[in-house]
Order: C-alpha cells, then sequence, then structure tokens
C-alpha cells in the first residue's frame, strides 16, 4: 500500500503526539515518584535523624523503653517536641508554635522506635520486618540500645497511589485524544496550506510531460513554493521556446536542402531530355547549388560539434589585424562588383590574441559576407580594428538596409532571418552569425548588434588579448 504526502504527514504528527503524550506521562511518574515521593521520604530521614539525641537522652534517664510502651502520649509528646517530657514541661506545650514540614507531611505517623533487637517498641507496627525502611541506630554509652525507623511515604500511600495512578492515566488518555485531535486538524490544515500547492505543481509537470509547453503556474506566495512555481513557469517557457525553435528548425533544414536540390533535379532532368545542352553555364549553375548545399551542412556539422563540445580549436598566438586585412584583400573583388565603398581602419601594428587562426579566418568571412549580401549596391561598409588593455575590438559597419531594433537580440539564433530585404533572395540561410557567436564564445570573446550610424547593422566583435 502507497501513502501519500498528506497521509504520511498525518500519521507523522500522530507519532510525534503520541510519543510526546507517552513521554509526558512517564515524565511525570518519574517526578511523581523520584522528585514529591523522594522529598518526602528525605524529611522523614532528616526527622528521625533529629530525634535520635531525644531518645538516647529519654533511655539515659529511664534506663529502658518500658516508659514508652503502651503510652502513646509520652511517645507523641517525643515525636512532636522532643524531649518535653524530660524537662518538665506540659505535653501540650509541645503543639504550640509552627509544626515542621515533616509533622505536616505525616512523618511522626510513619516513625517507630525499635529496641536493640530491633523489635518494636512503640510506633507505626509496618516497619518491622520490611527490608527497605531506613534506621538510624540509637547509641547509649558506646552501646546501640535501639533504632528509629521511618516507614517510606511509598509504602502508606499505596492505595492512594493506585487511585492517583488511575487519574493520572485517565487524563493521560484524554491528552492524548486530544492531541491526536489537534494533529489531525493541523495536518489538514498544513495539507490544504502547503501540500495543495504541491498537488498543483505535480498536475502541471505531468502536463508539461505529455507536451503542453504552454502549463502555467499562479504564483501566490514567495516562499519555498513560491519560488519552485516561478521556476516551473520559466522551464515550461523555456520548453516551449526550444519546442517552436526545433519547429522552425526543421522546417528551415527541409527548405534550404529542398530548394537547391530542386534545382539539381531540374537542371539535370533537362540535360537528360534534351531540354537544355551541357555547357559551361549549365555546369556554373549547377556548381552553385552544390555549394550551397555544401556549406549549408558544413555549418550545420560545426554547429552540432560545438554544441557538443567537439569543435577543435588549436590555439596560438594570432595577429588578427593582420587576418582582417588579408580577409578584407579577399573580398575586394566582391565589394567592387557591388559598388561598396571599403573605408578600413586597420592598424599596421600587431594586435596578438591567443586563438585559433583559421576559426578566426571563418569568424571574420562570415561577418564580412554577411555585410556585403545585405548591403545595398552603392552602400558603404565601414571596418575598424583597435586594441585595448586586455581586448581586441573590431567593428564592422554597414549601411542600409537596417534591422528593426526589436530584431537585433535574435540575429544570432539559428535559420532567423529578418524579413524584408535581408532574406534568403540575397542567398543567407541564417547560420551564419550563429557560427559566428560560437567561434567567438569558444576564444571567450563577445559578440554584439546594433543599429549603424551608416543606416544598416554594426557588429562588434572584443576578443581577448594573448
Amino acid at each position: 500500500m502507497r501513502f501519500g504526502i498528506t497521509s504520511k504527514l498525518f500519521f507523522a504528527l500522530l507519532a510525534t503526539s503520541m510519543l510526546a503524550v507517552l513521554a509526558t506521562s512517564i515524565a511525570a511518574r518519574v517526578s511523581f515518584v523520584r522528585g514529591f515521593l523522594g522529598y518526602l521520604n528525605e524529611q522523614g530521614v532528616e526527622r528521625i535523624e533529629s530525634l535520635v539525641p531525644s531518645l538516647a537522652s529519654a533511655y539515659e534517664q529511664h534506663g529502658s523503653w518500658d516508659y514508652l510502651r503502651h503510652n502513646p502520649r509520652a511517645w507523641f509528646t517525643l515525636l512532636l517536641g522532643g524531649s518535653a517530657e524530660l524537662r518538665g514541661v506540659d505535653a501540650a506545650s509541645a503543639f504550640r508554635g509552627r509544626p515542621s514540614e515533616s509533622d505536616l507531611t505525616g512523618v511522626s505517623l510513619r516513625v517507630a522506635l525499635l529496641d536493640a533487637e530491633r523489635r518494636l517498641v512503640t510506633g507505626n507496627p509496618e516497619v518491622v520486618g520490611a527490608a527497605d525502611v531506613p534506621m538510624r541506630p540509637i547509641v547509649v554509652n558506646g552501646a546501640t540500645v535501639g533504632w528509629l525507623a521511618v516507614l517510606p511515604f511509598q509504602r502508606v500511600t499505596a492505595g492512594a497511589g493506585a487511585h492517583l495512578q488511575d487519574r493520572q492515566l485517565i487524563s493521560t488518555w484524554i491528552i492524548g485524544a486530544g492531541a491526536v485531535l489537534f494533529a489531525a486538524l493541523v495536518a489538514v490544515l498544513l495539507t490544504h496550506r502547503l501540500l495543495g500547492p504541491v498537488k498543483h505543481i505535480t498536475a502541471a509537470t505531468h502536463r508539461l510531460a505529455t507536451g503542453d509547453y504552454a502549463t502555467r503556474l499562479v504564483v501566490s506566495s514567495s516562499d519555498e513554493i513560491g519560488r519552485l512555481s516561478d521556476d516551473f513557469n520559466r522551464l515550461a517557457l523555456a520548453l516551449e521556446k526550444n519546442e517552436q525553435m526545433r519547429r522552425a528548425f526543421m522546417a528551415d533544414i527541409s527548405h534550404e536542402l529542398r530548394t537547391p536540390l530542386a534545382v539539381l533535379r531540374g537542371e539535370l532532368e533537362a540535360i537528360e531530355d534534351g531540354v537544355r545542352t551541357l555547357t559551361p553555364e549549365s555546369l556554373k549553375s549547377l556548381q552553385s547549388e552544390v555549394a550551397t548545399l555544401g556549406k549549408l551542412v558544413n555549418d550545420l556539422y560545426e554547429l552540432s560539434l560545438a554544441d557538443i563540445g567537439a569543435l577543435t580549436y588549436r590555439m596560438a598566438d594570432v595577429d588578427v589585424a593582420e587576418v582582417l586585412r588579408l580577409r578584407l584583400r579577399g573580398f575586394q573583388d566582391r565589394l567592387n562588383e557591388r559598388h561598396i565603398t571599403l573605408e578600413s581602419d586597420v592598424p599596421r601594428d600587431e594586435l596578438i590574441v591567443n586563438g585559433d587562426e583559421t576559426r578566426i579566418q571563418q569568424l571574420f568571412s562570415n561577418l564580412v559576407e554577411n555585410s556585403i549580401r545585405y548591403t545595398n549596391s552603392g552602400g558603404r561598409f565601414r571596418v575598424a580594428c583597435r586594441g585595448e588593455r586586455e581586448r581586441v575590438v573590431i567593428d564592422l559597419q554597414d549601411s542600409a538596409p537596417g534591422v528593426p531594433p526589436e530584431l537585433v537580440p535574435r540575429l544570432f539564433e539559428r535559420f532567423y532571418r529578418v524579413d524584408g530585404s535581408r532574406n534568403r533572395e540575397s542567398g543567407g540561410v541564417g547560420l551564419g552569425l550563429a557560427i559566428c557567436k560560437s567561434i567567438v564564445e569558444a576564444h571567450r570573446g563577445t559578440i554584439s548588434a546594433q543599429d549603424s550610424p551608416l543606416g544598416g547593422l554594426w557588429v562588434s566583435v572584443t576578443l581577448p588579448v594573448a
């Protein structure tokens, strides 16, 4: 049988209450026996010790205990007033004044006088033969002439003690029943207050596990349950976004792969049917589509390696300024074709960083290619590179068209392309900037984008110096 949290909490509180009641009962019993009764017994022992000198004087005066036998008045006179009779004081005077605590607790009725052979002379007869009775010897001239004993309080209160124990047992059961009811009430309240939100979280988690990523929880408190609900909402939002990105990723992949494949198949079927002849121009078209497919597959492969941390980097000292100058020189023909004016501010001094030269070349190639591809013909392209204290900063700015400010943060997402002028008609598939971000982060740098004063996009890259 499996118990839920509610049952576990209830039985835990119930067991705690029962243990508390049991411990309280045992403690009360021990306190009563060892505390109160022990105190009374100590009072009795102290009382008989104080009476020993008076009884020794009385024996020495009379020569025996015969004067106390069958003379309870003389016995109680000695108990209550010491040697009052010996001093010629009336026995009634022994009762004047404030009685001692031992007399108020009935010690006088529990005391007995025994002779030298421990036979009863006077007092409580139950003392004779008892094994646990405290005794004190009465010594006269070096000889023990008698014994003074006091009966323990437990023996004279056996009936009352049993009655008290029964009453305590009944009280304990009443207290225990009240504690159980209180524990049940607390368990119900705690279940409603604390476990209610947990049940909602459990149900929401089940819905989330079945694929309902739109599930959200209402955060109604600021405690641990509230923080858990807030974290659940964050998790659900992240899963919902990842699911949307996954679907968009699959759609983009299928679209990007299908388009060049369709072109290749159409071209090959046209050549096969004799509609088109195999000419250098048709071969160039086929090679262009194959190159597009190859670049897409390579980009996807590199991103997958970067995701699992398997993309290799051969770190060494690299002159970033020299690499950037070489990349710009390689794109000069493309810039001229589109009549884009290059404004370069790259210093001749070395700007050394610790990185993979091949990956840094790929970074600059993707960034320059992105700017050329998405800049209108006749526009401007400005590149600047400078060294600061502990980093190297590379800025790339292009002219119109620009990117809406609300879409700039998404430029580094995979397969994300801005609608309008920056679309696939220019040849991009939305992976270039994502690869750039992966390369920069692998070099412990940062990359960001913002609006350019030239009217287009401003991409800034920072790399730590060697």
